[in-house]
């Protein structure tokens, strides 16, 4: 009964959650300021609009910037200068921008604007996959996870890159595939445009994308067979439209760099460089340059709901004794083994929306096991009771940790999910609004705190004096600490003293303000933590 109704009805379904999931991403804009990334993206973007060069800092492609910075530039909003290639002169750019006129939340509103339409390309590439191998009402609840899963709310209402990628990688995986089934010029040119997108959106497209059609090809061979003749056959047919894909992604890179290639291969090359370099990462209390290889098999395994991680093992564990169901959703398990495979070997491992693009296969596996549990409803009420109870408990982690999709974490991270992760999963300096709420609710007049940030806020938060924290000792007064500095650079200790323990280690936990903040009040002669 519900699996032909939304058979039925599942295009019109899907376009009201994704208008739902819209709307509780634009409610998220002015719930927070900026996160520490935001203001370079703008700047960047901006200087590829007003300057129509690409040199600031171009270790991410333009796309995700460019989309970022074109609603400040509609406001009439211009570069405020020229910055060296340095992140922080660029982020200080970028915070000019936001700054210009007074307007501070409207710009960064505008701001983020621009990243929705990616989330709205993303939710029709979930659709298209699913409808593909499933059908309509697959599809339906497919979006119906998709648009409820907290961090792809958190990125799709950031002024950041990574929701362009998980629009456009997942975009030129799902065109590959159909262009391969139906090799005409129509396909063809689909697949070369989403891969040109996807390239111009982030540079991990060029390691993921290729990683993720290995693993297809691989499964594909194991699962058919084919003899090596039919296999040349097929290659063969398939060249002409091939060329029409390379030379139409070709064509949107260069104009996505205004035919300067320069600035592309000087932004691969200083990407590779801070992979090579590392990057400060926190896991599970430890501390890192180069990352661990588990990061984010962890991190997934907190970031995600833990009814959506049911569905998924539910998925999994009928995929893989049916050869007929293997095959249908191998497509999905490619692209999740593909990313996943490769970003085990990342040293930049800050968050999980680095692998954003997995929750599209994540999101088509889990919604085939939510069809297969509405199918023996009517014969197993296990099914009927345990579906209800799932989806009633996805939906509802969903909606009750809104506005913080960001700093979302399941049951497993318990109360203290700093004791896990941090920075871009959990404290992104977003909560800095919050704290000066809570300030000048404490009536206070000077607080101890060094933001997650690299520029100072606007007089718009209304925060009072700001001194700088001393990670040996709170000052007396009011001291806020944001949980990725103490957690992540241990207050500034990791580089210049790792073996002494920041002040917060050694008492009780304060007042969290918002998730990313906790604040303590020190009585002036009391004695030091130490």
């Amino acid at each position: 009964m519900v699996l032909p109704f939304l058979e039925r009805h599942g295009q019109a379904i899907a376009v009201v959650l994704v208008l739902i999931g819209s709307v509780r991403i634009a409610a998220t804009y002015t719930a927070f300021n900026q996160t520490i990334d935001e203001p370079g993206h703008i700047a960047c973007g901006m200087e590829w609009l007003d300057k129509h060069t690409y040199n600031y800092f171009p270790e991410q492609p333009p796309l995700g910037r460019v989309a970022a910075a074109l609603g400040p530039y509609l406001l009439g909003i211009r570069s405020q200068g020229s910055p060296r290639s340095d992140l922080i002169e660029v982020s200080a750019e970028g915070a000019a921008i936001l700054y210009r006129g007074h307007h501070y939340f409207l710009t960064l509103s505008a701001a983020r604007l621009g990243i929705l339409p990616f989330f709205w390309i993303a939710c029709l590439v979930v659709y298209a996959f699913a409808k593909r191998s499933h059908g309509g009402a697959v599809a339906a609840i497919a979006v119906f996870l998709f648009s409820f899963l907290p961090p792809v709310l958190a990125h799709s209402g950031l002024a950041t890159t990574d929701m362009a990628l998980t629009a456009f990688l997942g975009a030129a995986f799902v065109t590959a595939v159909r262009w391969w089934e139906q090799p005409t010029m129509k396909y063809a040119a689909l697949f070369g445009a989403s891969t040109g997108l996807a390239v111009l959106s982030k540079f991990s497209s060029l390691v993921f994308f290729p990683a993720a059609v290995a693993v297809l090809l691989i499964g594909y061979a194991v699962l058919d067979r084919p003899k090596l003749a039919a296999v040349a056959g097929m290659v063969n047919d398939r060249l002409p439209s091939f060329l029409v894909a390379a030379l139409t992604g070709a064509a949107l890179i260069a104009a996505g760099y205004r035919f300067s290639l320069a600035e592309l291969f000087n932004g691969i090359r200083m990407l590779t460089t801070h992979n090579a370099e590392g990057h400060p990462t926190y896991l599970l209390g430890r501390h890192s340059m180069t990352g661990f290889w588990y990061f984010y098999p962890v991190t997934l395994a907190v970031k995600t709901p833990l009814a959506f991680l049911a569905l998924l093992g539910l998925a999994v564990a009928w995929a893989l004794p049916r050869r007929d169901r293997l095959r249908r959703d191998w497509p999905a398990l490619a692209l999740v083994t593909g990313i996943l495979g490769t970003a085990l070997f990342s040293h930049i491992n800050i968050g999980v929306r680095h692998i954003l693009p997995v929750h599209i296969g994540f999101s088509l596996l889990a919604a085939g096991a939510v069809a297969e549990m509405l199918k023996r409803t009517p014969t197993q009420p296990w099914a009927r009771i345990g579906l209800a109870a799932l989806l009633f408990w996805f939906a509802g982690s969903s909606l009750l940790c809104h506005p913080d999709y960001l700093a979302y974490c399941n049951e497993l991270a318990g109360s203290q999910p700093e004791k896990i992760l941090a920075d871009s999963d959990l404290d992104w300096g977003q909560d800095t609004k919050r704290l000066a709420q809570r300030l000048r609710e404490l009536g206070a007049r000077q607080v101890s705190f060094n933001p997650f940030s690299m520029t100072d806020f606007p007089d718009e938060l209304g925060l009072p004096r700001i001194v700088p924290s001393n990670a040996i000792s709170p000052a007396p007064g009011w001291n806020a600490v944001s949980l990725s500095y103490w957690k992540t650079r241990r207050m500034g200790l990791i580089d210049t003293h790792p073996e002494i323990t920041p002040w917060p280690d050694l008492v009780p936990p304060g007042e969290r303000v918002g998730k990313g903040i906790m604040l303590w009040y020190v009585r002036p002669n009391a004695a030091s933590p130490r």
